[in-house]
């Protein structure tokens, strides 16, 4: 089967003949995928129409539709509770997750993910970065805005401990991200430490009050985490389709358009991988 499918902002995606043949023949044969997500969860996925829950749009969306024409196949996603898209797709309830999912070892005792794209933490600072953060050796002995009981809460007090010297982190909690930033503005903190795919917008919301530390040893973020779109385990041949799709979006340039389109340039890999969880 032939699909078809235009992405906004990028264009027509079409089935490559070759691609679509690494499709396990029970998929093949139906040209069907049930996809389950939770929505909102922006810039992943998000409803299209606010009050319609059977419409989608989102990051995640676009580059699983994507992926899906070019093996022929077309992608119908529905709702689901989030706690519930792991359970149902071990239930066999569906064909896949999808939805800014992070690949963990837990979950691939169920799921098989497909990584394409990862994302860590980020450090914002004050406009012209006054006390030099490069990397997050620099945090040591500065205070740093977090939301409470954040992965960046606790990773920052661990890294504080082991390497530190002394001059430990001053890790600030606040109870929302947006509270860490206005402490930053203010003065009374040095950084804002949290994940980079939000302070991407957040940093361009500012109007040149904060900045988005570059770390080129780190591009995708301190402690990067891959997002993946989960199969269930016993369907690694799905997978691996999959898999090779989205290396093939990557290799003619429509992955990175995508991105672009949705502002997530930061959170791009260079390899579509399998399992590949850090925790």
């Amino acid at each position: 089967m032939t699909v078809s499918v235009t992405i906004e902002g990028v264009g027509e995606i079409a089935t490559d003949a070759d691609l679509a043949k690494k499709v396990p023949a029970t998929i093949r044969d139906r040209a069907t995928l049930t996809v389950a997500t939770n929505a909102p969860y922006e810039p992943f996925i998000d409803f299209k129409t606010e009050g319609r829950a059977d419409e989608f749009k989102g990051l995640d969306y676009d580059l699983f539709v994507a992926a899906s024409a070019r093996l022929g196949i077309k992608a119908t996603f529905s709702q689901q509770p989030f706690d519930g898209l792991v359970p149902g797709l071990q239930a066999a309830k569906y064909d896949a997750i999808v939805g800014g999912i992070t690949d963990k070892k837990e979950r691939q005792q169920v799921a098989t993910f497909v990584d394409y794209s990862a994302s860590g933490a980020g450090f914002l600072v004050r406009t012209g970065n006054p006390v030099g953060v490069k990397t997050v050796a620099d945090l040591c002995g500065r205070k740093v805005a977090v939301q409470k009981a954040s992965n960046q809460s606790k990773n920052l007090a661990d890294y504080s401990k082991s390497s530190c010297a002394g001059k430990n982190i001053d890790v600030k909690e606040y109870p929302e991200n947006p509270q860490a930033v206005q402490a930053l503005i203010a003065g009374n903190v040095d950084v804002v430490a949290a994940t980079k795919v939000n302070l991407v917008d957040t940093a361009a919301s500012l109007s040149g009050k904060a900045e988005l530390v570059d770390d080129p040893s780190a591009p995708n973020g301190w402690l990067a985490s891959p997002n993946g779109f989960g199969f269930l385990k016993a369907n690694k041949e799905l997978a691996e389709a999959y898999r090779a799709a989205v290396q093939s979006l990557i290799d003619d340039g429509t992955y990175t358009k995508i991105l672009a389109w949705w502002k997530q340039q930061p959170i791009a890999i260079k390899q579509a991988t399998i399992d590949q969880a850090i925790d």
